[in-house]
């Protein structure tokens, strides 16, 4: 029993004493856990189904030709940065029920309309209006995820959410090696076209779920499953956290002070800035690229074959987050040391072109830990940030943001479709981006570290004025006791 509990403990986290609080646990987990995964899935599935649709037919029908495929990627980028500070902040405002499934049926209705394009210059503009809709699922999660877990719960949560977003990523492959093979030409529309339609298919449904079941935050929720007990209890557990601040819905101009007088948002922006560009593996669907221009492998082959990174990079995030919440410390720092290990290694490999084929494969799917230091960094800043709700929602975004202005151009510059299948740009732009990943891990690791020795000193401070104050009160209490019993005595012998 002693061994399932222990566990248990390393698997789910931290286990509630009390019967309330363990089932307040198991609801906000289902109900939260479930719509955001769903919906991070359908949002991903979307971003990958381009990358899919590239490769099986549709650079073809629509004449794509040169870089015009890292354009769309490029213009969906600008949206997601144009979207990314005000959808979050809309969430200060607007009920995250109300919003979450709004922007997805807004990105679902333009997945639609994909299905019907006749032109590339048409992608580009719904790709700029998808990447503003889209902005609001990722940042707005860690930040959901930080207003109702502890610390010791929240770098797993924050691995599961990620991980839905790459099981989207590996859904989407299968998904168009099965639409290729049974749906082309059906009804007069390409297997690639198919793939939209069925896409958007999925994703309204969720937003339907995500309108009856999302809780809000613990001082807003009205949901109907939370007991009033409960309500109460989802704020007080995070009270006793005495540097959790769980005020919300409140903006003012002392926020802009707050964020950029202080080197959590510049720390934190710079960390995922270029961290995240490791993901460029990923994100830029390389490896179908290096397969399609090898010209080697069928289009079944060459959307079923990435999956295995996308597989290596759930078991990564999942060990990854789980770990760090296991440790006493809450250590977030050494699961990018890994990234950055893994990301060198395989670009290392990767340039090496005479290497053996089943070399090739092992770096493409050893890549695919890139994606481990996404949930622990979001995880890692919702920690460092959270005495300050407001703060906390911007510099999140902010994160997603700054990385995505990186992402805009760098894969133009590094990845361009033009130079399949090797990139050997790219590859060496990734070993630099995993040494300097390194090197900003251990800039904040350092400025956490000495803000908290800071706090620390503080509290030893005052508690050592609070002391000093009552040694005070006692002397000149002692004082006026020797005092009296001095004119005590006095009396005592003139008498």
């Amino acid at each position: 029993m002693a061994i399932l509990r222990k566990v248990r403990r390393f698997v789910w986290g931290e286990i509630p004493e009390s019967k309330t609080e363990r089932r307040l646990l198991l609801k906000i987990d289902w109900f939260i856990l479930s719509y955001c995964c769903l919906m991070y899935f359908s949002n991903y599935l979307d971003r990958s189904n381009v990358s899919n649709a590239y490769v099986s037919g549709m650079r073809e029908e629509l004449n794509m030709h040169g870089t015009q495929f890292n354009q769309i990627n490029t213009i969906f980028t600008c949206g997601y940065i144009v979207g990314m500070i005000p959808n979050n902040l809309m969430l200060q405002v607007v009920p995250p029920r109300i919003w979450f499934p709004a922007m997805q049926i807004v990105w679902g209705v333009l997945t639609f309309c994909t299905s019907v394009v006749t032109r590339v210059e048409q992608i580009y503009a719904i790709r700029f209006f998808q990447g503003i809709a889209e902005s609001s699922t990722f940042v707005g999660t860690h930040y959901i995820l930080g207003s109702w877990y502890k610390p010791g719960e929240l770098g797993k949560r924050s691995g599961i959410f990620t991980s839905s977003g790459l099981i989207g990523t590996l859904f989407s492959g299968l998904l168009q090696a099965a639409v290729y093979t049974n749906l082309n030409g059906l009804s007069g529309r390409s297997g690639w076209r198919w793939l939209f339609i069925i896409d958007g298919v999925i994703t309204m449904p969720i937003a339907l779920y995500g309108f009856l079941v999302f809780p809000d935050v613990p001082t807003t929720t009205k949901v109907f499953y939370l007991s009033d007990e409960e309500r109460l209890l989802s704020c007080e557990r995070l009270e006793s956290d005495k540097n959790k601040d769980i005020d919300h819905g409140h903006l003012s101009w002392s926020l802009v002070k707050r964020v950029l007088g202080n080197w959590r948002w510049y720390g934190c922006s710079l960390l995922f800035a270029i961290s995240g560009e490791t993901e460029s593996f990923g994100s830029n669907n390389l490896m179908g690229q290096w397969l399609k221009a090898l010209g080697e492998y069928t289009v079944p082959q060459i959307n079923n074959y990435p999956s295995g990174a996308t597989a290596f990079a759930i078991v990564s995030t999942l060990v990854c987050a789980t770990w760090t919440d296991a440790t006493r410390s809450r250590a977030r720092w050494p699961v990018l040391v890994y990234m950055a290990f893994c990301t060198t290694l395989a670009s290392i490999l990767l340039l090496v072109h005479t290497l053996p084929r089943g070399a090739h494969f092992f770096a493409w799917v050893l890549a695919g830990a890139s994606y481990a230091g996404q949930a622990t960094t979001f995880a890692w800043a919702n920690q460092i940030c959270a005495d300050d709700h407001a703060a906390r929602g911007v510099v999140l975004a902010s994160m997603n943001m700054w990385n995505n202005v990186v992402n805009a151009w760098w894969p133009l510059v590094f990845y361009p479709a033009t130079d399949a299948p090797w990139f050997v740009r790219g590859m060496w732009a990734m070993v630099g981006t995993s040494l300097a990943t390194l090197l900003v891990t251990w800039f904040v690791w350092y400025m956490e570290r000495r803000e908290k020795r800071g706090r620390m000193g503080a509290v030893e401070n005052r508690r050592g004025g609070e002391a000093g104050e009552d040694r005070g009160k006692e002397e000149v209490e002692e004082k006026r006791s020797r005092q009296g019993e001095d004119e005590g005595s006095v009396r005592s012998h003139r008498s």
